[in-house]
């Protein structure tokens, strides 16, 4: 892909200095820096999105519960069987 858009930064002296700095030390040139720099920014989710991911947790949260009673439903229910064999085997 051809590079051949500028985009003017305005800075201060030591905000450029730093900026080559950096990049320097990364063995990258300062557009490339740049460049990436501003592909690792993310901005904030939108409050909607939030909203639904938040309404989907909740959801899951609701189905691992109900998992989980289920869960000790069974547990109890197996532990009265094991207990009424152990007991007609003379074990309890």
């Amino acid at each position: 892909m051809k590079r051949d858009r500028r985009i003017v930064v305005q800075v201060t002296e030591n905000q450029k200095r730093a900026i080559r700095k950096n990049a320097q030390r990364l063995g990258l040139s300062v557009s490339e820096l740049m460049r990436q720099a501003a592909k690792s920014l993310v901005p904030a989710r939108d409050p909607e999105d939030i909203a639904g991911l938040l309404d989907r947790v909740k959801a899951s949260t609701r189905q691992a519960g109900a998992a989980l009673d289920e869960t000790a439903v069974f547990v109890a229910e197996s532990n009265r069987r094991i207990e009424a064999m152990a007991t007609r085997k003379g074990i309890l």
